[in-house]
Order: C-alpha cells, then sequence, then structure tokens
C-alpha cells in the first residue's frame, strides 16, 4: 500500500459539501452543547499553497502542486442560535513515513482556536483512512481525528487538553466532540 497515494485519494474524497451534527461535551463546566455545520471543501490553489507557506514562515517547498491542502469555508450554527462562519486555507507536508503511516506539518493561514496561521502535525494511517491532528494552542492542545468511512460519510472526534507544562504528557480533557459528516453532493 503506497500511503502517499492513499493520501491524495483521502483528499480527492473529502473535496465537496458537507453537513456535520456534533456534539461537544465541555468538561471543565459540566455542558453538552449540539451544533450544524454545512462546509465547502475546495482544492487549494498553488498561490494559496505558497501563501500559506509565507504566513507560516514556513520553508519554502519546490513541490508545491504535489502537496494536499483544502480551502474551507463553513457555518455552524449552535443549539442556542449562536452562528459562526469561517473560511481558512490549509496545506499538508508529508516529512516520513513511520511502518505505513504518513506523518508531517500540518500548516493553516488561520487557526480555529486563535485567529492566527499555525504550524501542526498530522498523522495519516492508510488502512483505516484516519487523519490525525494535533494542534498545540496558548491553552489547550487540540487532538483532531478526521475517519473517512467511505467517499460520502466521515467520522470526526476531538480531543482538547489543557496544554501541560513542556514535556509533561496530555491528561486533562476539557472538551469532548464527536460529529457524523455527510457529503451533500
Amino acid at each position: 500500500m503506497d500511503s502517499k497515494d492513499e493520501f491524495h485519494k483521502f483528499f480527492a474524497a473529502c473535496v465537496g459539501n458537507w453537513a456535520t451534527e456534533r456534539t461537544y461535551h465541555y468538561l471543565t463546566h459540566q455542558e453538552v452543547e449540539r451544533s450544524r455545520t454545512e462546509f465547502l471543501i475546495q482544492p487549494i490553489t498553488t498561490e494559496r499553497k505558497a501563501q500559506v507557506l509565507s504566513d507560516n514562515q514556513y520553508p519554502d517547498n519546490s513541490h508545491l502542486e504535489g502537496l494536499p491542502g483544502y480551502h474551507l469555508e463553513f457555518t455552524t450554527v449552535s443549539e442556542k442560535g449562536e452562528k459562526v462562519n469561517q473560511s481558512l486555507n490549509m496545506l499538508f507536508v508529508p516529512q516520513m513515513e513511520e511502518g505505513f503511516i504518513l506523518v508531517g506539518d500540518y500548516l493553516r493561514d488561520r487557526a480555529y482556536e486563535e485567529s492566527r496561521p499555525i504550524v501542526s502535525n498530522f498523522r495519516f494511517n492508510p488502512e483505516t483512512r484516519e487523519l490525525l491532528m494535533t494542534t498545540t494552542y496558548t491553552r489547550v492542545v487540540s487532538v483532531d481525528s478526521i475517519t473517512l468511512v467511505n467517499p460520502k460519510l466521515r467520522i470526526r472526534k476531538i480531543l482538547n487538553y489543557r496544554r501541560p507544562a513542556e514535556g509533561e504528557p496530555l491528561q486533562e480533557v476539557v472538551l469532548v466532540g464527536f460529529g457524523v459528516e455527510q457529503k451533500q453532493d
């Protein structure tokens, strides 16, 4: 199994219009929140790829065409009626393979928790078609999993940990999120 080939197939399958029903469990104050998100995933242009690299002060990469990424636009409406719109560009830069697991950097021009460019880490398992992304923010470390069950169904899992002291393991979970994402087109 070619990990990079499977990685590109994963990204190709994710392009389109999606809707997700999510449940968030806030463990710090024992609250459960439900929301619906509609989002559009489009292939990212070479110009936007270059801009994401530049925004993150990432070393120049001459093989931009081969790097997968997306332009993402979404609208989330919580059960309380709160509405959030966001648009961002993301790029995945594979670094190495650990067995059949593809590992690398995940760059965004705008992060979810903090509105700034950010470099995170990813791991892609071609056997399970799971993309695991880990982002260290100022107060939390977010571990976000997207599993492509089939071309029209993705399962999303989000664990946010209180950011530990440098060198300490992740322990205190402050938020857990689950989502079922269905392709609309």
